[in-house]
């Protein structure tokens, strides 16, 4: 079978399942789906998503008549993410952005001035529907797509809403709401501790997922999960799934991450997290730019394949590679960066991961950006950006690179994801031997199929005459080449490779199994 078949079938596999999808009453299965990682999740900021930028200068100009995003415009970008092969999307904040002491001209997503309403940025002003009925429009049209929406909720509140409600809110000893870290634009909530949780603030998270649940979300992701109680987390999480046992939670949190957001907050390991019912966490696969060495990477993915073992129930984790909160791929290491990303998300035991951009090679730079605004809808007139970020700060562009090849690419992965996760339901991966240190090498294989995957941690430099040792290979077994720039060679018992810097390469080895 070449590459050409295989990526149709996959093609028809995927058109099919659109088909049904579209042709059936959504039922939310993104917990089942998640946990078995067969998700392909994509991440939104609606403000930029389907911007509309005319004069292509990077900012929303309303005055000349050009539209930011909205949930309505947004739907028109559904078929292409369902082409792409994307099956769920992460929704950053959309309840109301602080405008005092904000971050932006826009404001900060994730400086939320209020937890039972939705931004009135994201409405389409045009439209006779409410905001609420409008974000509806969004996620029924996602559905009907075969797409599930997850919405983030953010961990801390705006200067705005400490000033209407500073009970939900940790002060210091002179009765100042708290700073966490250097995040200058909100203020710490005060969920409480394991012994006693705030019920004030407990009720307002509620209110959102009451909200979220109405409009037909079918998940959220919390923001800085460890900064509250896991006492705090597994009432609300119990509390959602009496409504929508399928709701899924997936945490930001990580096994490398240790400390508090701020002396004054809480701070719960991951591992707890998951104990009070969050779904999955972000794992450490951010740290992907740093490692150096095949057995970092073999380390963490082993310690996320025994996480459902060690809690005794299905947990799963998020491929974490390059977030919103991540500089961009193509800005940390180059083009073979985010191919690396790619084919990891498509055959390691994970949920795929992107963010809005990362497909056609965005590199998030805004020549706009932390210059003085010509206009600002809140108290700050500079463009504050994070430089190779996402915007979350602004009105400003749609995100997205000019790299066609590199989307191709992503869709591949995609369709290969769907191929991989087959071979996982009856298979299992193991970790290949290889003679230098920097090249990684894992097979995934079931008792008719198999897939190595072999890369090369050093992005400056070549490696020759990798060998990885695969037991049982034998010579005359030609692989389906699925991505590589050097063409291995076969021999008994083991593959001969030259890597070029960050390359990764994809075989499919038919009728053998590694044993």
């Amino acid at each position: 079978m070449d590459i050409k078949k295989i990526i149709c079938v996959a093609s028809v596999l995927l058109f099919t399942g659109l088909q049904v999808n579209a042709e059936r009453v959504w039922t939310n299965s993104l917990r089942n789906d998640f946990l078995r990682h067969n998700a392909v999740i994509y991440t939104i900021n609606i403000r930029t998503f389907n911007a509309n930028d005319v004069n292509g200068n990077g900012i929303i100009d309303f005055d000349e008549g050009e539209t930011s995003g909205t949930f309505l415009n947004a739907i028109k970008r559904l078929d292409e993410l369902k082409a792409e092969g994307v099956t769920a999307l992460h929704v950053l904040p959309i309840t109301p952005v602080g405008k005092t002491k904000a971050l932006g001209t826009a404001g900060s997503l994730y400086a939320s001035a209020g937890f039972n309403t939705i931004n009135p940025q994201l409405q389409d002003k045009n439209s006779n529907l409410s905001l609420e009925d409008q974000a509806r429009e969004f996620v029924l049209a996602a559905h009907k797509k075969g797409i599930a929406v997850i919405v983030d909720v953010p961990s801390c509140g705006s200067y705005d809403l400490f000033l209407q409600r500073p009970e939900l809110f940790v002060k210091d000893a002179s009765g100042q709401p708290v700073i966490p870290s250097d995040w200058t634009d909100v203020r710490l909530l005060d969920a409480g501790s394991e012994e006693k949780i705030n019920q004030d603030v407990l009720n307002v998270y509620k209110d959102f997922v009451d909200l979220m649940i109405n409009i037909g979300f079918d998940g959220i992701r919390a923001d800085v999960a460890h900064s509250k109680p896991a006492k705090f987390w597994k009432e609300l999480i119990d509390y959602s799934r009496k409504r929508d046992p399928q709701f899924t939670w997936l945490a930001e949190s990580s096994n490398s991450w240790k400390d508090a957001v701020s002396p004054n907050a809480v701070y719960t390991p991951y591992d707890k997290l998951l104990q009070a019912g969050f779904d999955g966490y972000y794992g450490s696969y951010f740290n992907l730019k740093n490692w150096t060495k095949a057995q970092d990477l073999k380390n963490q993915v082993e310690l996320d394949m025994s996480l459902t073992q060690k809690l005794g129930e299905p947990k799963s984790v998020i491929g974490s590679f390059s977030t919103h909160d991540e500089l961009s791929p193509i800005m940390e290491k180059g083009r073979n960066f985010s191919r690396m990303i790619m084919w990891l998300n498509a055959t390691l035991p994970l949920n795929a991961y992107y963010v809005d951009g990362f497909p056609s090679g965005d590199n998030y730079i805004y020549f706009w950006a932390n210059r003085k605004a010509k206009k600002t809808f809140t108290d700050d007139d500079i463009y504050f950006a994070h430089r190779g970020k996402i915007d979350i700060f602004n009105f400003s562009r749609k995100p997205g690179g000019g790299d066609s090849v590199l989307k191709e690419e992503f869709v591949k992965a995609n369709q290969l994801k769907d191929y991989v996760n087959e071979i996982y339901k009856n298979g299992n991966l193991k970790f290949l031997n290889t003679t230098d240190a920097e090249a990684f090498a894992y097979a995934v294989n079931d008792a008719l199929n198999t897939v190595i995957v072999i890369g090369n941690l050093n992005f400056t430099t070549v490696h020759n005459n990798v060998q990885i040792n695969v037991p049982k290979l034998k010579q005359e077994m030609l692989p389906v080449p699925i991505t590589f720039m050097n063409p291995p060679e076969i021999k008994k018992g083991k593959i001969i490779t030259t890597l070029d810097p960050g390359e990764i390469q994809v075989l499919i080895f038919e009728n053998f199994s590694v044993k």
